[in-house]
């Protein structure tokens, strides 16, 4: 079983920046994928930014080049930096575990999830 805990969202004026938190209760990052996805009111659930066990990173075109996915493997911890927020990034963001050793297993964990609303 893994724990993972979001932080770091908020308020925030369009043009600026936030950077979330996600705190692992175990040292995962060796073996799992870990994502970042956002709900928007009315919305389904995208992923924004996954990084692989074994570092390489992939964002969706609507953040690419303004948010940054990273980890902190001696903290347990990854982080999503967002840069030139815009209206639309606002979303309840949520921190996501994933594991496949097996085609038919798989270990799937998520936080609570942080809110960040861009707005003036």
């Amino acid at each position: 079983q893994v724990q993972l805990v979001e932080s770091g969202g908020g308020l925030v004026q369009p043009g600026g920046s936030l950077r979330l938190s996600c705190a692992a209760s175990r040292s995962i990052f060796s073996t799992y994928t870990m994502n970042w996805y956002r709900q928007a009111p009315g919305k389904s659930r995208e992923l924004v930014a996954a990084i692989t066990n074994g570092g390489s990173t992939n964002y969706a075109v609507s953040v690419k080049d303004r948010f940054t996915i990273s980890r902190d493997n001696a903290k347990n911890t990854l982080y999503l930096q967002m840069n030139s927020l815009k209206p639309e990034d606002t979303a309840v963001y949520y921190c996501n575990a994933n594991y496949s050793p097996l085609r038919d297993v798989q270990y799937n964990y998520w936080g609570q999830g942080t809110q960040v609303t861009v707005s003036s």
